[in-house]
């Protein structure tokens, strides 16, 4: 095999060298051919006859057109056609210049289509028959005007099946290319979703428990002289909030960790049942929330459980960070046919003419605290909304791509009157068939 091979790579790269040998390897067929003389004595082959100049010079030319067989495989075949005809039409003995007619024919046949084929090797054989029959020196019925016919044809036959065989081979490597590509372009799909999946998790689970961690934090750090109690309960729910925001990154840690090793984390994601314990927290900070649910204990799939969790959890973190002193919150969870509509308002401090109750000893207390703008939705700031301005938060779009990637939807903005609104669409039934969105997550 291994001959084999190293010829085949010494065709591929010396395509004319190849031609050349072709072509002197014809023009020594043609010249032994035309010194044998089939009709001998006892049927025998013998060396007698001697080719004319003539002869000679057609059998040359045809052989060195064939040189370029590749750069212009239909004019060689007019060429060594046009020799071949005149070589039958002379009369003189037969020479076999036919015999390159027939290798530029299936040149051709080979590096064209199958129509062009049949037309041009029709074409081919019938005229080259049609003179050896009608103005050669031997009868119209010899068998070697018929061998004419028969090489031209199983020369056109020839090229047309290495031509579907080369076609054959190009189609199965180029499936085998684009699959080994579409193999690889899933796998990076499926990385970059599932490492956005939990850069999401990580961002929902930082902003919300780290945002408590902050406000109470102020809070111990602003009552810590005047009343220990007030900052020993601060404190306390720093505690928790942390503890809580540790247990919840050691579950989303966990799922890069290797199938065998040990201690995973079974805990399930969070979701709607789990509703209470996260307004508390929020009550605990200080942020009033009241939760009106309309859901008559619906039971949805995980994804759209964790979905619903973590925009509520989201756009409850954006009311406490931005809606200022006194503001309060309201959370609305109803299901409409087989949607389930989850709305957040925020009310700001005055806006119903009620004053936010005040602290004697804190800043603001004889008078209204300043309440943080609320950037307008889709602004740039807008974006910015679950971490401090300039911090790059992703707060909105993680909520919007949620909804999105479950085939829901989530939007957000200013109220009439002030305060702000979000409201998220989902469906009861999470769509299936998505790589990576059994989760429904994708940052």
């Amino acid at each position: 095999m291994r001959p084999l091979t190293a010829a085949h790579a010494w065709h591929r790269t010396h395509p004319s060298a190849l031609d050349v040998c072709l072509a002197t390897g014809v023009l020594i067929c043609m010249i032994a051919g035309s010194l044998a003389d089939p009709r001998g004595p006892g049927a025998a082959f013998r060396f007698a006859h001697v080719p004319d100049p003539l002869s000679l010079l057609l059998m040359v030319l045809g052989s060195a057109a064939l040189v370029f067989r590749r750069r212009a495989p239909k004019a060689v075949l007019t060429a060594t056609g046009a020799v071949s005809l005149v070589e039958l039409l002379s009369g003189e003995p037969r020479t076999p210049v036919a015999m390159c007619a027939v290798v530029a024919l299936f040149t051709v046949a080979a590096a064209t289509d199958r129509p062009t084929t049949w037309r041009v090797g029709l074409l081919t054989a019938t005229i080259l028959t049609a003179a050896a029959m009608l103005a050669g020196p031997l009868p119209w019925y010899a068998q070697e005007n018929i061998a004419i016919f028969a090489w031209t044809g199983m020369a056109a036959a020839a090229g047309d099946a290495v031509r579907s065989r080369r076609a054959f081979v190009h189609a199965i490597r180029e499936r085998a290319e684009r699959a080994e590509r579409t193999r690889e372009e899933e796998a990076r799909r499926r990385v970059a979703e599932e490492r956005l999946r939990i850069a999401r998790d990580l961002h929902d689970v930082v902003a919300h428990h780290i945002a408590l961690v902050n406000v109470q934090a102020g809070v111990a750090a602003h009552v810590m002289d005047r009343r220990p109690d007030q900052a020993k309960e601060a404190l306390a729910h720093v505690r928790e909030a942390s503890r809580t925001a540790l247990g919840e990154l050691r579950a989303t840690v966990g799922l890069l960790r290797q199938s065998g090793d040990p201690e995973a984390p079974t805990e399930p994601a969070p979701g709607l049942d789990r509703l209470d314990e996260l307004v508390d927290t929020f009550r605990h900070a200080g942020l009033p929330v009241q939760v009106a649910r309309a859901d008559h204990g619906t039971v949805l799939p995980a994804a759209v459980d964790l979905a619903a969790y973590r925009i509520l959890q989201e756009a409850l973190t954006n009311v406490r960070k931005h809606a200022g002193a006194g503001a309060r919150a309201e959370v609305g969870v109803v299901r409409v046919g087989d949607r389930l509509e989850l709305t957040v308002l925020d009310t700001p401090a005055g806006a119903d003419g009620q004053e936010p109750p005040a602290d004697p000893g804190e800043p603001g207390a004889h008078g209204h605290r300043e309440r943080t703008p609320r950037p307008e939705a889709g602004s740039e700031e807008a974006e910015d909304d679950g971490e401090e301005a300039g911090g790059g938060g992703h707060g909105l779009i993680g909520m919007r791509e949620r909804a999105t990637a479950l085939g829901g939807s989530c939007t957000a903005g200013p109220r009439y009157g002030g305060g702000f609104r979000v409201h998220a669409i989902l469906p009861v039934k999470a769509r299936t068939g998505r790589v990576g969105g059994t989760t429904g997550d994708r940052a």
